[in-house]
């Protein structure tokens, strides 16, 4: 077992070799008979791909389901906003990659703040990934001959991205909405549509329910389940520009950590490279392009200060390619806060249209 100095935090990660240790750890696990699973009751909060994913997964396996979320039906959440595509170690271009090499970009993509045992798990699991999604009929890019196409992507050095033109997120939750509402179908999935949570119900120590609030009725409710799975998504709003919705706030995480749950890395917010500039005074949300952007074309300046000619009438000798002379080996590729820092500096120096 793992010794845990006290008054610090025990992450349950398992022991063992990295390689190993999930391996190890789901041989390990109690079973629960599928006549059990189904006195077992699931609260989920959230329902982007991580909550859809998850109810939809439990009640697979036999649990019974509550679903909450704010929006009006599973489709609108944010995660509709992840554009760009969805990594995997298959290799199908044949260019060097493997399960150690996306786990090391992955680490290194997260400024090594992520816990590298569940990294190292993700990286394991993303070809099954793929091939669920595929299931489910995410409609991913294919290659003339028919097979799933691959692109580049920012930080990485082989071609392992899978994609939906620029509405991979979209396409991602649809596939699991339609296997969320299969669960639906057979009774094993309750929506609650227009539904905040207002408090963690906690006993003993343990997440036994929550509170929520019906946005249409304002009606109060309490609801209790054997485990309560927060699928609430980000931090990005802390920013007053963000590419986030504003309704992606973090209300959920912040009333648990207020019942003791411990808020770890709200460090963990991307910077993108690939924003329209804000046009107005009072602009409180920044509009992304898919980063797709810098893999299908390349990213350049004037050389000369100050040039107001039009980019047609720039000739190639006088554009500076910027990310290209600066990183040789990743180019235009480059992890997107080195080229978000590089595009601010050359704007900084008066190069910036």
């Amino acid at each position: 077992m793992v010794q845990v100095k006290e008054g610090t935090l025990d992450s349950k990660v398992p022991d063992g070799p990295i390689t190993e240790k999930w391996d190890r750890r789901r041989n390990e696990l109690k079973l629960i008979s599928p006549t059990n699973k189904r006195k077992f009751e699931v609260i989920v909060v959230g329902t982007g791909l991580a909550g859809t994913s998850a109810a939809a997964s439990l009640a697979e396996l036999g649990y019974n389901v509550k679903a909450f979320y704010i929006q009006d039906s599973p489709r609108r959440a944010h995660s509709i906003a992840a554009q760009g595509g969805i990594n995997a170690a298959k290799n199908y271009p044949n260019d060097g990659d493997s399960i150690c090499r996306l786990f090391y970009d992955t680490v290194k993509g997260g400024d090594f703040r992520s816990r590298e045992a569940n990294v190292y798990r993700l990286a394991q699991i993303s070809n099954n990934i793929i091939d669920h999604c595929v299931a489910q009929g995410v409609p991913f890019a294919r290659e003339y001959g028919g097979l799933l196409a691959n692109r580049t992507f920012g930080g990485a050095l082989v071609s392992r991205t899978f994609y939906c033109r620029g509405q991979t997120g979209q396409q991602l939750l649809l596939g699991a909405y339609s296997a969320l509402m299969r669960q639906v179908h057979l009774g094993k999935v309750k929506l609650f549509p227009r539904h905040e949570m207002l408090d963690l119900v906690v006993i003993d120590g343990a997440a036994r329910g929550i509170i929520t609030r019906d946005l249409i009725s304002g009606k109060l409710e309490a609801h209790t389940g054997h485990a309560v799975l927060l699928c609430t998504g980000g931090y990005g709003n802390v920013f007053y520009l963000s590419t986030n919705a504003k309704a992606s706030n973090v209300t959920a995480a912040w009333r648990c950590h207020k019942r003791g749950a411990f808020f770890a890395n709200p460090c963990f917010t991307q910077i993108h490279p690939t924003c329209i500039p804000v046009s107005g005074k009072y602009q409180s949300k920044l509009t992304l392009m898919s980063e797709s952007l810098r893999n299908d074309g390349r990213v350049w300046v004037p050389k000369k200060k100050g040039d107001t000619r039009a980019p047609n009438e720039i000739p190639e000798e006088e554009r500076d390619y910027y990310l290209e002379r600066r990183y040789p080996a990743y180019g235009n590729m480059v992890p997107r806060d080195v080229a978000s820092r590089a595009a601010k500096e050359r704007c900084d120096a008066g190069c910036g249209v």
